[in-house]
């Protein structure tokens, strides 16, 4: 039984003096509304009203009701009303994770301008490389770098991941150009690590639609993708890196791109959620100011066009 919608009926007889009247102001008829009443009156067991042909008057069971009940179906309207207006505002507090060093380079400079457009969200950012469970540690929104695995997670792409093979030219001037993948085992290579272990076994593509796999080896490994670049540039090896990892050592020289003719497998950023009939206004609004921040070109791609096609003759 609805006895809010039911009260509710009830306090809109007693402030618009008849049954006619509050059907009207609720859209009712008035059959449906003093079936409803009567109903109301059965459930409680007491007269709430004193019919007559022109008049209703409260009985005193009625009016305690009235002076207790009035408060209530207040205060859920006004409950009702506030989560109305939340699911068609921006507001509240966003809580998303993301990788460290993505987090730091390229969204941390864009949270200044998305907290001035939206004025009533709370942001809680957590900068973990680890792969943290959104449902169970709470978070509305993960930004994840890579290639997805298989989860109940929704995901949508901000942008493409697009990944180089990179040395210092220093390196490549003391140990020559590896110019196909098999030669990367005479080289020395940087690997990073991570919950699937070392990934030492690099895949490259061939130009045909193919796949090239090479195994390489190295003397310095990381889970941390700074630690591999910092050893790039210093010149202790060959590494595979994010084009926006890499990005500012490529336009400043300090980093060249290696065998070129043998593409890596580009893969995506992605905003990821938890599967929800309705995604809340406060994540919504976040995804789609990245998505428009990143987008077909992305900021770590701009500037480097014209060294690249160099480096390709």
């Amino acid at each position: 039984m609805d006895r809010i919608g039911d009260l509710s009926l009830f306090m809109r007889v007693l402030d618009l003096g008849t049954i006619s009247a509050a059907a009207r102001s609720l859209g009712l008829s008035v059959a449906v509304a003093s079936q409803r009443l009567k109903r109301l009156e059965r459930e409680l067991g007491v007269v709430l009203l004193h019919r007559t042909t022109r008049q209703l008057h409260a009985t005193p069971e009625g009016l305690a009701l009235a002076a207790q009940g009035r408060v209530l179906v207040e205060d859920l309207e006004a409950l009702t009303s506030g989560l109305r207006q939340a699911a068609n505002e921006v507001s509240g507090t966003l809580r998303v994770t993301m990788p460290a060093s993505f987090g730091r380079q390229y969204v941390s400079p864009l949270l200044p301008e998305f907290l001035t457009r939206h004025p009533r969200i709370k942001l809680s950012v957590n900068l973990s490389d680890e792969l943290l469970d959104l449902v169970g540690a709470g978070f509305d929104l993960g930004i994840r770098v890579g290639a997805l695995g298989d989860s109940g997670l929704v995901a949508r792409q901000l942008a493409t991941n697009r990944r180089v093979l990179c040395a210092s030219p220093a390196y490549l001037q003391r140990h020559g150009h590896p110019r196909k993948p098999k030669d990367l085992a005479e080289h020395a290579c940087l690997l990073l690590t991570g919950t699937s272990g070392q990934q030492d076994l690099w895949r490259f593509g061939d130009g045909k639609g193919g796949e090239i796999l090479q195994r390489v080896h190295s003397r310095f490994e990381s889970n941390t993708g700074e630690l591999l670049r910092d050893a790039a540039v210093a010149g202790l090896g060959i590494a595979i890196h994010s084009f926006w990892h890499v990005c500012d050592e490529l336009r400043t020289g300090r980093l060249e791109v290696v065998m070129p003719k043998y593409p890596i497998t580009t893969t995506g950023i992605h905003a990821v959620m938890p599967q929800r009939r309705m995604v809340p206004p406060r994540v919504r609004a976040f995804v789609d100011f990245l998505a428009e921040r990143f987008g077909k070109n992305p900021p770590w791609e701009r500037g480097i066009e014209k060294r690249s096609k160099v480096e390709r003759r």
